[in-house]
């Protein structure tokens, strides 16, 4: 392994090994405290301009394969592993990790105290990295960091949004036997929002009983309005997605327009943090981030704890309960995750009930979008 050179913006310089794209990228550096699932984080489009630091201290044991693909490629800039293995084992295995980082210009960063970035993280807050295999040089690299924009400036909803409407067909991952569900019968119609949304997010709309047309972030809000009142569609589901919800200005002005016609819509992660903004109530920006699969979440309706997966560092604000009931709450720091808006056929979560890999507890929250979708 070639060595790898780190500038943090606090002024650490760590120097570590390098196993994925030998290059120099600027991003934002967070952890995660996910156990498993390395290669659905690594693909999942809402980790575009980010550095991924893995308490997991294994990582690559069982390679990569298609099947556990979040998306058609990997978004993340790089990922930060305290020790990783090349040699996988696993019978879905297609190829090794390495391998799989250098074919999408991804940077695989090692032998690094995964512990004390974590603990750093923690105490400091998320913060913006360069790291280089083609600089040593700490200078150079402060001078790298200094003048590329921060991830807050940057619109990568543009990078991964679809270019063109699809329909999405699969359902869910059958695990016995290690294929996806045909679509199930259609009980209802919706247009999908892509902001960068995840396979899985997809199979589970489809598994619940929706037809789901997937169409990018640059959508005519009016238009789907109109499918609504001509009952070609019965609703819109938000997707999830990267970076600072408050730059995406367009979206905001088409997502306002579906809330006045009173449009039934869900929205995850992203979509839930924009619904809030398009509402009149800004989001902010949250220390480090919940980055995970492992955070427990009270569901208010039935007072049960749901163990979720998490991946957001921006939240809504709790004034929004002017509007809107709070539908789950998050046990770790009492942050909204969960809304029912007050006076539309609107609901939303922050964490990502469909989990892939894993956990489960929250995927009823799809049947209760067609619930909705049927009383509309």
């Amino acid at each position: 392994m070639s060595a790898v050179y780190i500038y943090l913006e606090n002024g650490t310089f760590l120097e570590a090994s390098s196993f994925g794209a030998e290059t120099t990228l600027v991003g934002e550096i967070v952890f995660n405290t996910s156990m498993s699932g390395y290669q659905e984080i690594m693909s999942d489009p809402s980790y575009a301009g980010q550095f991924v630091t893995f308490t997991a201290p294994e990582i690559g044991n069982v390679g990569v394969n298609a099947e556990d693909m979040e998306s058609k490629s990997a978004h993340a800039k790089g990922m930060i592993v305290r020790q990783y293995q090349d040699r996988y084992s696993n019978f879905r295995a297609e190829g090794s990790l390495a391998d799989f980082l250098k074919e999408h210009n991804v940077m695989g960063i090692c032998d690094i105290d995964t512990r004390y970035l974590t603990k750093m993280l923690r105490a400091e807050g998320a913060m913006m990295m360069v790291a280089s295999t083609e600089i040593r040089d700490k200078e150079e690299l402060k001078k790298v960091l200094e003048s590329s924009p921060r991830i807050e400036e940057v619109n990568y909803i543009k990078e991964v949004s679809t270019k063109e409407s699809y329909v999405h067909k699969d359902g869910t991952y059958d695990a016995v036997n290690f294929k996806y569900n045909d679509a199930p019968e259609t009980k209802a119609k919706i247009v999908a929002i892509d902001f960068g949304v995840k396979r899985n997010i997809l199979n589970e709309l489809t598994e619940a009983g929706l037809e789901v047309e997937v169409v990018p972030n640059t959508f005519d809000a009016e238009a789907l309005i109109a499918r609504v009142n001509n009952k070609e569609i019965d609703g819109v589901f938000l997707s999830n997605g990267p970076g600072d919800p408050l730059v995406l200005k367009e979206e905001q002005a088409q997502i306002k327009k579906l809330i006045a016609a009173k449009v039934p819509m869900f929205g995850i992660c992203l979509g839930h943090q924009l619904l809030s903004i398009s509402h009149g109530y800004d989001t902010y920006k949250l220390k480090f981030g919940h980055h995970g699969g492992n955070h427990p979440v009270k569901n208010a309706e039935t007072g049960m704890v749901e163990i979720t997966a998490q991946n957001h560092n921006y939240n809504v604000p709790d004034n929004i309960t002017d509007i809107a009931a709070v539908t789950h709450t998050n046990l770790f720091d009492n942050t909204i995750e969960g809304l029912r808006y007050n006076d539309a056929p609107i609901f939303s979560v922050q964490h990502h009930p469909e989990s892939s890999p894993g956990p489960k507890e929250s995927r009823y929250i799809f049947g209760e979008f067609l619930s909705l979708l049927k009383a509309n």
